[in-house]
């Protein structure tokens, strides 16, 4: 469920590589594209045509699923290129992912920040191949190939070739070494050699016309020889590759373990920004690989602007930016702020040259920027760093974009009758402006701030106050009861038009299925009836869904955080898992991972905010390494998760706070500043078997606009 892929990684870097099957979504896997109940399997087990590179993780139907540059090794002729192989003994490892191809041949391959190295160990053969297919792209999903529009290959002899295939309106560039001496080297066309041949060139290429092409390399191979291919990528042209392949890769000189082990060491350093002591081995093990999804998107190809000449920080594969400002960037802003940053300089670029903040930014040109999705979401981060005073930014320019960006699109109808459909966006946009006006008091501009901040009133626009709920709307993955407990600005106005703590508790215990029956999960194929069935139940469904992910926190606001705990507990101990399936729904882009590994730590950023909620942690005690020191969340009281006799966690009773103190002050509310956190400090939570009065009476801010114009 969670639609990520074991291949090799670096964090936050350009470059995945992938055994490559077509399957849906990130070109690995068995499964067909599949939105709601059980997939079905394209293939009766795992197998490859090859290793690829750039894959999506944890994304459903996006269109655009990479898989560039295939390498196959081979034992068979040409003419069977494309033909998948079952993949035996698989390892999957932090930045290395090694196979066994049905063919006998050992593929290892590991990645940097840049590049990628393939290692393939070969049985004795007298013709051995290695094939780098350049014109694949996509997967073997309906409409989901990706199709060449230009391509130039130049094979210069000595191991050595280049190419560029312009792909969704952007030129990737490679330059490759393929360590094998003696051995030809030779381009292809058409599954067929061209034998003298030195350069071939695309000027435009069509779904009809399009033929495979690329460059291969052929020779004799003793048993347990090895083949190294050293990659190097770029999307400034391949002079620009050659120089990241000489930046990680000594030239001509094998380069796996070395490139290896200083991944490792990369992703080591990062995942040690969180430690957690006490757990199970399984929450241990669902807590690092959570992490670990966290800190692989977005890509940072820093220099690689195809768009805009000029150096700088330049990243792609914000795929689900409607997930990921949610949790993950937080994330980010915590344990890597420096790239926290440098993402926003990057979007803040993105803006400037393109005209909007994107809802999504991929490796591709176009206006495909999930424009349907949501709107102004850049503004909830960019208010948090202000607030953090994240230096490197040049605010009053940034402010600029942001007041810009809110007329656009859906903006347009805000603006003129402070109401949107899809109902959602009114809500998106109410809170943008709200987070916007912060930065601008925070800059001086009052006259700004209170134009900002009164339309920032608007979001009460798409309630009905005879439901409590929001009005009837078409809505992205999702119905009015998922997207009504959205953690607003001002969430007492908000409980209030809801008829009051009682009635907004009332319909989050509906949400929930407190006392409800257990909800039958679709299966296989199902039809339009069963899942509007099941829609029309209108419960939460299961973290599988953004809209979903701060629900079980509104109960914060409403002087209840018992039932956030009960809420949460539930998610952690029955919702994620160590095997497939071990995620509720799509990872998307690391966001379902983040939010797991904040629950975890028993809190949950508020973005654009600045504020933390708190809640009863999953371990004992955890630091998180932030920029100013540590943050340290102990517990005392804390009861472990028994492991069953068959090595299962048992299901025990949630565990509620008694008392906190912050630095050894006490702490009655449920809630501290994200000030507090980056900072540095300890916080301490007493945990008992029962609920307790502690944060019921102080609750969590709440912001309503301060402007006096009408």
């Amino acid at each position: 469920m969670g639609n990520t892929h074991p291949g090799a990684t670096s964090p936050l870097g350009m470059v995945s590589a992938c055994a490559y099957s077509g399957a849906y979504p990130t070109g690995y896997g068995r499964y067909t594209k599949n939105t709601e109940g059980v997939p079905e399997e394209m293939f009766g087990q795992l197998q490859a045509s090859g290793f690829t590179h750039f894959q999506q993780s944890g994304t459903g139907a996006i269109r655009k699923y990479y898989n560039y540059v295939r390498v196959t090794p081979m034992v068979e002729p040409l003419d069977v290129l494309g033909q998948a192989w079952p993949l035996h003994e698989e390892i999957a490892e932090a930045g290395y992912y090694a196979a066994t191809l049905d063919t006998g041949v050992r593929c290892e391959i590991t990645v940097g920040a840049k590049v990628a190295v393939h290692r393939y160990t070969f049985p004795e053969h007298r013709s051995a191949r290695v094939v780098i297919d350049l014109s694949c792209g996509g997967l073997d999903i309906e409409l989901g190939r990706t199709v060449p529009l230009r391509a130039q290959v130049e094979s210069m002899g000595h191991g050595r070739a280049q190419g560029t295939v312009v792909m969704e309106g952007v030129p990737l560039s490679v330059y490759l070494e393929v360590d094998s001496p003696g051995w030809r080297q030779m381009l292809w066309y058409d599954r067929r050699l061209i034998d003298g041949g030195s350069r071939l060139d695309f000027q435009s290429i069509r779904h009809t016309t399009l033929r495979p092409f690329g460059m291969l390399f052929m020779g004799p191979v003793r048993a347990g020889e090895t083949v190294e291919v050293r990659l190097g990528f770029s999307l400034r042209g391949c002079d620009q590759a050659r120089r990241n392949l000489e930046r990680e890769c000594w030239p001509g000189q094998p380069a796996f373990d070395t490139v290896r082990t200083a991944t490792r060491a990369r992703w080591a350093d990062h995942i040690d920004r969180v430690q957690v002591d006490g757990g199970t081995p399984a929450r241990r093990r669902v807590m690092a690989t959570a992490l670990y999804h966290s800190l692989i998107k977005p890509c940072f190809a820093d220099d690689e602007s195809p768009f805009w000449p000029t150096s700088g920080p330049y990243a792609f594969d914000i795929c689900t930016m409607w997930d990921i400002y949610k949790t993950q960037l937080p994330l980010l802003a915590a344990i890597a702020p420096d790239r926290f940053v440098d993402l926003l300089e990057s979007l803040i670029r993105v803006c400037e040259e393109e005209g909007n903040f994107p809802n999504g930014y991929r490796m591709a040109r176009g206006a495909d920027r999930f424009f349907r999705q949501a709107s102004a979401l850049a503004h909830t981060v960019l208010a948090d760093a202000h607030a953090l005073g994240r230096a490197g930014i040049d605010w009053s320019w940034a402010l600029v974009h942001m007041v810009d960006d809110l007329r656009r699109l859906y903006g347009e109808d805000f603006f003129e009758h402070g109401l949107v459909h899809p109902i959602s966006h009114t809500l998106d946009l109410a809170y943008a402006h709200y987070c916007t006006a912060q930065v601008a008091r925070a800059l001086n501009d009052r006259h700004l701030a209170d134009d900002l901040e009164h339309r920032s009133r608007q979001w009460a626009n798409a309630f009905d106050p005879a439901t409590g709920l929001l009005r009837d709307s078409d809505f992205y993955e999702g119905g009015k009861w998922n997207y009504s407990f959205r953690l607003l600005h001002d969430m007492a106005a908000r409980i209030a038009l809801a008829g009051g703590d009682a009635a907004f508790v009332g319909k989050l215990d509906r949400f929930f299925g407190y006392g409800a029956a257990p909800v039958t999960q679709p299966g296989l194929c199902p039809s339009a009836a069963e899942m509007a069935a099941g829609f029309a139940l209108n419960r939460f469904e299961g973290l599988n869904n953004e809209p979903d992910m701060e629900a079980p926190w509104a109960y914060h606001y409403a002087g209840r955080p018992d039932r956030t705990a009960q809420v949460v507990h539930s998610a952690l101990t029955w919702q994620f898992g160590t095997g497939p399936g071990g995620l509720p729904g799509n990872d998307d882009s690391g966001a379902l991972s983040s939010w797991y590994v904040w629950a975890s730590l028993g809190l949950f950023p508020v973005t654009g905010q600045s504020l933390f909620l708190v809640n009863t942690p999953a371990f004992a005690r955890a630091a998180i390494r932030v920029a100013d020191g540590e943050f340290v969340v102990e517990t005392s009281g804390h009861r472990e998760t028994p492991v069953g006799v068959d090595g299962i966690d048992a299901d025990p009773p949630p565990q509620y706070v008694q008392s906190a103190t912050l630095n050894g002050t006490p702490l009655h509310a449920t809630h501290l500043s994200a000030a507090d956190l980056h900072r540095g400090g300890h916080l301490h939570l007493r945990l008992g078997p029962q609920p307790s009065s502690w944060g019921c009476d102080i609750r969590p801010p709440s912001h309503p606009a301060r402007s006096a114009i009408p």
